[in-house]
């Protein structure tokens, strides 16, 4: 079949996205020329409100991932990947409830993922590649270019609202998918109808078995884990939520973030059941017309808007709408990150021009490297697999890692460290081995498709790939569902930091500050005080709320001071005015000399 390209119209769609992306980024360098600091920069000095941040957050990580590759996962292995719904709401709660409070007060972060940005640079490359016939690497150059271009010009501000115009672009090219594929089906129900046939709608498989590819259990319990370590310890997501002007908007930019969660899964999940319908009796992927699954989509969008120009050039600007945001906000993250715990250690007596112009350098550094991790993520399969594994291989273990600190607060530093070494051993062993040794077909085929109406010519037979010399461990261990990553390190580092804390001798709570232990002990032994304090572990509580804790005791400064020592490296604190102890909602504290993390 003869590949269709862009119309005139189309280039003129998907260029705009680039010039509206870049001309955010100079406005907010015009408009903050005189606020020329590295702390209003890299956090946007610390006055976002939740609106533009939970769209922000939205768009970062609905990315291009999703755009191209869950429809596809729909398409191949039915609706049950609709259950990430439940999964994004856990995830949503513990990062806001648990961990977001913490780090919010001491500014703990995470740098791991130049890898994963990798992957969202390669996808709307390769969707690109497909529609138009463009030059792969000419697509993914040009990405990455326009990408650092805004982030190094206008620091997070520019990155937060582009990521909102982006984010609405994504939703239009989803709607006028999901409106014009509907009219060529003959309506929803047909949809539905057809899929139902198809056994698409077959969402609640409640098999145990943790080899199984997709079932409820991998997505709730698994997504759950794999996720939690993309919200809850990821950089990009705390910066941002940092960047907040007070604790309640940024628990607020993370529940209205959980509502666009759900909005692009649905739209998503619907795209790969409209396609399956289109496609049920001549699936381009196994009859040859199309080379990989993940180019499913934007071969379904130019065979649905084929006489509509412009609108392909929309969904292609809906996919990149993703990556851009994605990337944009890794980078200004890992610049951030650098910039406080490797520059300011080394030069602490910057000047504000200085650190500036170190920062966007940084920003430039971090956008070539990401750019130059597509080559990886090209060898590396289908992209939300590829996406989600390199998170729970490297989430996992960060999310156990921080679990110990905020949780059990007698884990000593030997346990911390043995913990985190055995949650990277375990997650990288699975990992690595899966990719050796894939599981086996039974395992992670897809539902039947069909190529009964397809040109005989163009058909061509899937035969199972038998791998010689396999050994036994390979269809047990190495054949687990890609979404049990996280999990297996972050329980395998939780349970090696206890046991080794306890063999080393267990940390005494005496200097640790309440404000840096979440109290979810509580919740547990609410019926006996004696027991709270036991799990306390020897931090300075009374039994009574969080709240009434920092009222208590030491003084809210002596407490903040604390952790700033720890956790920011501030000097000369002051109090700010916005704090309100019965209000328990923490400003951003004002600082005379400060690091912005």
């Amino acid at each position: 079949m003869e590949a269709k390209s862009f119309a005139v119209w189309d280039y003129v769609v998907f260029a705009a996205l680039f010039v509206i992306s870049s001309g955010i980024g100079v406005f907010f360098a015009i408009k903050e020329r005189k606020k020329a600091t590295s702390r209003e920069f890299l956090v946007g000095g610390r006055q976002m409100s939740f609106g533009p941040v939970a769209l922000s957050l939205t768009a970062s990580f609905m990315s291009a991932v999703t755009v191209l590759g869950a429809p596809s996962e729909v398409y191949r292995f039915g609706a049950s990947f609709v259950l990430f719904f439940i999964s994004y709401a856990f995830v949503i709660v513990l990062t806001s409830e648990l961990f977001l409070p913490v780090f919010y007060r001491s500014g703990i972060t995470s740098t791991y993922e130049i890898l994963y940005t990798g992957v969202v640079v390669y996808a709307p490359a390769l969707a690109l590649n497909q529609v138009t016939g463009f030059d792969l690497w000419g697509s993914v150059f040009a990405t990455g270019i326009v990408c650092t271009f805004y982030c190094t010009l206008g620091g997070l501000k520019a990155v937060v609202w582009t990521d909102a115009f982006q984010m609405v672009v994504m939703i239009v090219g989803f709607l006028t998918v999901l409106i014009q594929g509907s009219a060529h089906a003959g309506g929803l129900h047909n949809v539905i109808e057809h899929s139902t046939n198809g056994s698409r709608l077959n969402i609640f498989d409640f098999d145990v078995d943790p080899l199984r590819r997709h079932t409820f259990w991998t997505i709730s319990v698994g997504g759950t884990f794999t996720w939690l370590g993309i919200y809850g310890v990821n950089q990009s997501t705390i910066q941002r939520c940092i960047s907040c002007k007070t604790e309640k908007h940024a628990k607020l930019a993370l529940y209205f973030n959980l509502l666009g969660l759900w909005i692009i899964l649905v739209c998503a999940v619907f795209s790969g059941l409209i396609m399956y319908s289109h496609f049920r009796d001549c699936d381009p992927w196994t009859s040859g017309i199309i080379s990989a699954p993940d180019q499913l989509m934007p071969y379904f969008v130019m065979e649905i808007f084929s006489t509509m120009p412009g609108l392909p050039g929309l969904f292609v600007a809906c996919a990149f709408s993703g990556t851009l945001s994605t990337v944009a906000a890794s980078i200004n993250a890992l610049a951030t990150v650098t910039f406080e715990d490797f520059v300011k250690s080394c030069f602490p007596h910057l000047s504000d021009k200085m650190s500036t112009w170190i920062s966007k350098g940084l920003c430039l550094l971090f956008g070539v490297m990401c750019t130059s991790m597509a080559v990886a993520a090209s060898l590396m399969g289908g992209v939300v697999q590829a996406a989600l594994s390199i998170h729970g291989m490297c989430g996992g273990p960060m999310l156990g890692l921080f679990s110990l600190g905020i949780v059990f607060p007698f884990v000593n530093w030997k346990g911390a460290l043995g913990g985190l070494l055995t949650g990277i051993t375990l997650s990288f062993w699975v990992a690595i081995g899966a990719f050796v040794y894939p599981a086996p077909d039974s395992k992670t085929w897809p539902l039947p498709l069909s190529t009964e109406h397809c040109v005989p010519s163009n058909v061509t037979t899937s035969v199972p790939t038998v791998l010689p010399s396999r050994p036994a461990i390979a269809d047990t261990w190495y054949s687990l569902s890609y979404l049990y990553y996280s999990a297996v390190g972050c329980l395998g580092c939780i349970a090696a930091g206890i046991i080794i804390s306890f063999i080393t001798g267990h940390q005494s709570g005496k200097d640790i500050q309440p404000l840096l232990i979440r109290p979810v002990c509580n919740l547990v032994c609410f019926w006996s005080e004696k027991y709270k304090r036991l799990c306390w572990c020897g931090v300075q509580h009374d039994g009574g709320t969080e709240q009434e804790n920092l009222e208590n005791g030491s003084s809210w400064k002596q407490g903040a001071e604390s952790v700033l020592q720890n956790g920011l490296k501030q000097e000369n604190l002051v109090h700010s005015s916005g704090h309100d102890l019965k209000d328990n909602s923490y400003n951003n504290l004002a600082f005379e000399k400060t690091t912005h993390f």
